[in-house]
Parts: structure tokens; C-alpha cells; sequence
């Protein structure tokens, strides 16, 4: 099985099929079939013990030791693309890889995120990639969890589960 799923990837049929899937998904919501917006979270997982000590790392701010994955969605929460890295990455580094990726996959310039894609991503995104970035702040006295309707498709994104 794992053979197949190699030849899968290596003929690029999973990024083939999320692309088809998210053009007629948009299409039968009456939008544009690329998107030109899209939403960045970032969310560390505990590796497993099979899962070896090169590619998993230590993030100290969720007390996770693991990977951290990188989603982008359209602003309808379609997936674009995610990025996988060691849990020690700072988010703004990780964001990095995901929006190449969502920048080579779309013709996305417009992306929405969190207060940890700060710094050198505004500068990465805007001089290299030609996207604006945009922070989504908390509400001023917001205390404890609140959707925030910028960013929450991501959130629901079926890979975050």
C-alpha cells in the first residue's frame, strides 16, 4: 500500500485532486474558481513515538514535543496547502514554507492570520511573495476563547482535526 502512495505523490495526484475538488467546490458556491484570499494558522501536535527525533522538536509556548503544522484555506476554509516542521519553529518561520507553497498552488495576495505571524514574515510575504499580510487582533477586554470570523475557517478546517 505504501508503494502506491508514493507513486501517488511522486506523480503529484494528491495536490491534482485537492485542486480540482477546491475549483468545483468554489464554483458550486458561485465564487471565483482560484481564490485571491486566504487564512494562516499554525498548530503544534505531539509526536507520536514512531515518528523520529530529526523531524520533531520542543515548542515551549504550547508545552508540546512534536511537529507544528502550517494550514492555509481559502476564506471558505478550503485547504491550500500545509506545511509540516519540527514544533521548535517560530510560527512566523514556519509561515514561511506555507504561503510558498500556497503561492506557487494559487494566485492567492491576501492572507489573514494570527499575532504569532509577526516580524520577518510581513517582510518575506510582502517583498518575495507579493502578499499583504494581515494580523487579525483579539478584541480589546476579550477573555478567554471567541471565534474570530477572519480566521475561524481555518480552524475548521478538516485537517485540524
Amino acid at each position: 500500500m505504501y508503494r502506491y502512495f508514493v507513486r501517488r505523490e511522486d506523480a503529484g495526484v494528491t495536490e491534482k485532486l485537492l485542486a480540482t475538488l477546491r475549483v468545483k467546490a468554489r464554483r458550486r458556491d458561485g465564487r471565483h474558481p482560484e481564490p485571491s484570499a486566504g487564512i494562516i494558522d499554525a498548530q503544534a501536535v505531539t509526536g507520536a513515538d514512531t515518528v523520529g527525533t530529526a523531524t520533531r522538536g520542543y515548542d515551549a509556548g504550547k508545552n508540546v514535543n512534536g511537529r507544528k503544522r502550517f494550514v492555509v484555506t481559502d476564506t471558505a476554509g478550503l485547504l491550500i496547502t500545509v506545511a509540516v516542521v519540527a514544533a521548535s519553529w517560530q510560527d512566523r518561520d514556519g509561515a514561511t514554507t506555507a504561503l510558498l507553497g500556497a503561492y506557487l498552488a494559487t494566485p492567492i495576495r491576501h492572507v489573514c492570520a494570527g499575532q504569532g505571524f509577526a516580524g520577518r514574515l510581513v517582510d518575506c510575504a510582502r517583498d518575495i511573495l507579493k502578499i499583504t499580510r494581515e494580523i487579525v487582533h483579539r478584541p480589546a477586554g476579550q477573555q478567554g476563547f471567541a471565534v474570530h470570523p477572519r480566521r475561524w475557517v481555518v480552524e475548521r478546517c478538516a485537517v485540524r482535526r
